[in-house]
This record gives C-alpha cells, structure tokens and sequence, in this order.
C-alpha cells in the first residue's frame, strides 16, 4: 500500500520568514515607550523632543511604505527587506554614539524609520497577494500580530536591561537581532510564486496567473500614480481617514506613552512595561481573529465595531492607572489588546476589494496616514503632559476620534474600484 505525503506549499514558508522579519522590524518600536524617562534623565532632553525623534520614526515609517511596496515590485521584496534590516540595526547601534538630540533625531527617527517603513504593513500585503488566494484575510492577521509578537519579545527584555544596564544595552540588543535575521530573508525569501515553479496558494488551474516579473517604470513614480487615482474616491479617504485615527490611538499614544502615563500614577516601568507586553500576547490572538473573520465578514462592519470599542476603552483608561494592578487593569489590558491592530486584516481587505492589483500601494499610502497620526499623536501627548502635567486630555481625545473612525468605517459603499494603470 502506498501512502501519500502531504508536502508543505511554499507560501507557508514564506509566510513564516515574513513572520519572522516582522518580529525583528518591531523589536526597536518596542524601545521608545521605555527608554524616554531614562533619556530624559541622562540627556536633560524634554519627553517632546524625545517624542519628536518617535514622530519622525512614524512618520517615515508610514510614507516611505508605498514606496517600498512599488520598490518590491521593481526589484523584489528579498532585496528591499535585507536593506532595511540593516538600516534598522545601524540606526539602533549608532545610538549609542549620541551626545545631542539631533543625533537621536537621525537615528531613531530618520535611520530607523526607512528601514521599518521598508517592512510595514505593505510588506503583508505584498506577501498575501502574490503568494495566498486561500486564506489571504487569515495570513494577513497573523503577519500582522508578528509585530505585537516582536514586542511581547523584546518589549520586558528591554525594560529589564535598560533598568539593569542603562538604555544603550537594549539599543545594541534590538541591533544583533534585526542583523541575524537578515541571513534567513536571503536564504528563504522569494519574490513570486514562479520563481520556485509553483503557484498560489488555493489558486485554481485556470485562475490567471498574478505577475512575476519586476514592474516597468519609476517605483516613485507609480507610487504617485496610484495615490494621484486613489485620492480622487471617497473610499480612500474615508479609510485614510480611519487609518489615522487608528494609529493616533495605538502607537502614537499608547505605544509611545503608556509606560510614562503609569508611571505618572506610581507604576514602576518593569511593571508598566510588561502591561504593554501582555497588550502585545493578547493583539496575536485578536489580530488573527480578526484575519479569520475578515475571511466571513464584511470588514467594513467589522471596522466600525473595532473603532467604536477602542474608543470607549480609552475613555475609561485614566481612570484604571494606578501603583498597582488592579483587576479593571487586566480587564483593560485584555479588552484593547484584542483590539490594537485587529483593524489591519479588514483595511488590507478593503483595498484589495476596492483597488484590486494595486491594492498593496494603495494601502501604502492608508497606511502612511496612519503613521501620520501616529505621530500627531505622539508628539502631542507628550507636549500635552509638559504642559499640564498628565496625560488625561490626550486619552480623552483619542477615545472621542476612534468613534468618528467608525463612522468612516462603516459609511464606505461600493465594490472593485479600478485605478488606471499606465506601463
């Protein structure tokens, strides 16, 4: 009797290698939200300008990513990610080297920005389009918690070294790890389904085949393009719009500030910092939920239910802060960590619903407005508490934003817009 073996389909390792860049690429959004109470002591630099080198990380992180995505097409995502890898790991290192803030400026904000922008959300999207037609809404949610899984990882490492040995330790550490996973990208990743003789996973016979060679034309320039047409729809808008408002309420505030904000209430930083790690554990379980609902339900619904809950639980959270953990604590902890980025699979889901083959570039540009609020946010909050003091204000107003994020959500109408495409 001959028994049949199942072989693994080559999507699934690339999914895995993706999986694991992602977690290397949040291993340094993870150091900020600790290391600005220690730089501020060391450096006598204000928590705004700390912030305003965060910003700037955003900022660039979330531009830079249509860029990346056109570039992926033009000369492939194994060359992209190595690239930026190692712009990570430099601007981590360097940091060390600092003595004046326009040094932090450079590296964690401009150095590291790039590199991360290179492996944002994009990069998820690239890798399901081109390598998944089954189970694309579940691969997307779990490459999207990789980098809530990067942050569960390095997040307690780094609060506990930077207690123990001062901030410039956990910098080298977050430095090592996104080099050695540089290797593993130019071993494992591949840009197309093609460049190993196979196809897409779940893609039937007579499905036309996605394309597998490198795009013609300027990368900038396409980028540009496909904003020029996007931009002309509501639906763009409207998720741009939600987009940012989602990172105002994610890592420009909570990721950024909420280690600070406990610590305001007499929370020690390990502990505070382990409250974000645990967001983190349960953002993996939610974002994948949510890929796995994106699969079964309309994503616009689940947008709006995403947005309205986030925004009430912010509402609430000034009043939870306090020395210790208290039970509503871990309620909150566990409520918005199913929520941080479960957003991510649906909006992924509505570009490319909305604009098809290019949806990967256009949510790019989604998702660079939602590093634009991230940043917003983030150095807001921080000249929000120089200036009064705490930071209740600013988690008032990110609760009151995320119910007009749902809004948006669930007022965007239509099907399968199509951008014009010139070669």
């Amino acid at each position: 009797m001959q028994v049949r073996t199942r072989v693994l389909h080559r999507a699934w390792l690339v999914a895995g290698v993706a999986f694991v860049t992602l977690i290397g690429a949040a291993g340094f959004r993870a150091v900020p939200s600790v290391l600005i109470d220690p730089l501020h002591e060391e450096f006598g630099w204000s928590r705004a300008t700390i912030a305003a080198a965060v910003s700037i990380n955003l900022v660039l992180f979330g531009l830079f990513s249509p860029f990346a995505a056109a570039l992926m097409d033009r000369v492939g995502m194994r060359r992209v990610v190595s690239g930026a890898l190692v712009l990570v790991a430099a601007g981590s290192g360097l940091t060390v080297f600092m003595t004046e803030s326009w040094q932090l400026l450079l590296c964690w904000g401009v150095l590291v920005g790039l590199g991360t922008g290179s492996m944002a959300m994009t990069f998820v999207a690239t890798v399901t389009g081109r390598w998944f037609v089954r189970h694309r809404g579940l691969v997307s949610g779990i490459l999207t918690a990789a980098g809530a899984t990067g942050q569960l990882i390095f997040l307690p490492l780094v609060a506990a070294l930077a207690t123990a040995h001062g901030w410039r330790t956990p910098a080298l550490v977050v430095a090592v790890a996104a080099l050695a996973v540089v290797p593993l990208v130019l071993l494992m990743l591949r840009d197309y389904p093609a460049d190993v003789g196979t196809t897409a996973y779940g893609a039937s016979p007579d499905e036309p085949a996605a394309v597998t060679g490198p795009a013609s034309g300027s990368s900038v320039a396409r980028a540009l393009r496909m904003l020029r047409d996007a931009s002309r729809t509501s639906t763009f808008w409207l998720l741009a719009g939600g987009f940012a408002i989602c990172g105002m309420s994610t890592n420009g505030l909570i990721g950024t500030h909420f280690v600070s904000a406990a610590h305001d209430h007499g929370m020690p930083p390990t502990t505070a910092a382990s409250l974000l790690a645990l967001i983190g554990v349960f953002d993996v379980a939610g974002t994948v939920l949510s890929g796995w609902l994106t699969d079964r339900i309309d994503p616009r619904a689940l947008l709006g239910a995403y947005y309205t809950l986030r925004g009430l639980s912010l509402l609430i959270l000034p009043s939870l802060l306090a020395p210790h953990t208290e039970p509503s604590t871990w309620v909150f902890i566990v409520f918005y960590g199913l929520d941080w980025i479960a957003t991510v699979p649906p909006t992924v889901a509505l570009c490319r619903e909305q604009f098809g083959a290019d949806g990967p570039v256009v949510f790019g540009w989604v998702f660079a407005a939602h590093q634009l609020g991230a940043a917003l946010a983030a150095t807001g909050a921080g000249a929000i508490r120089d200036s009064l003091g705490d930071y209740r204000l600013a988690f008032y107003l990110a609760g009151g934003l995320c119910v007009l994020a749902a809004l948006f959500s669930i007022s965007i109408r239509g099907r399968n817009i199509a951008l014009t495409r010139s070669t």
